[in-house]
């Protein structure tokens, strides 16, 4: 016997099941998504979030930390989301799109648009129409 090689024991050698995990979310920031995803994004701010969930800001906070999340990016998730829902059915100017997320400079929205797609507006527009 090599001394040199151990052998581990069966069930170590198989490799694990090739599944994707996906993290589990508390119902706080499971509310605080459905209430992105249903409301008027450029009213909703941490703040007003946190007291329709009956909680203050600073609870919000660490409720979405513990989450490893934060507020800002699940906004910018419900953007994004809701941006792609606009363009596909039909094609919308950026200014009109940046207006329906909630921004308020258009120039915002199309640095995020970028950033979601690593194209520009018109760009994408070429490419998608």
């Amino acid at each position: 016997m090599n001394h040199t090689l151990m052998q581990l024991p069966r069930r170590a050698q198989t490799p694990p099941p090739a599944t994707t995990r996906y993290f589990s979310l508390s119902r706080t920031t499971d509310k605080v998504v459905k209430i992105l995803l249903g409301g008027d994004l450029f009213r909703l701010r941490a703040d007003a979030v946190a007291q329709q969930l009956g909680m203050s800001g600073t609870t919000l906070r660490r409720r979405l930390k513990a989450d490893h999340t934060n507020y800002q990016f699940l906004l910018d998730r419900a953007r994004q989301y809701r941006c792609e829902q606009l363009i596909k059915e039909t094609w919308v100017p950026g200014k009109c799109v940046a207006d329906k997320l909630g921004y308020l400079e258009v120039n915002s929205f199309y640095r995020a648009f970028r950033r979601w797609t690593g194209q520009s507006y018109s760009q994408y527009k070429l490419r998608h129409a």
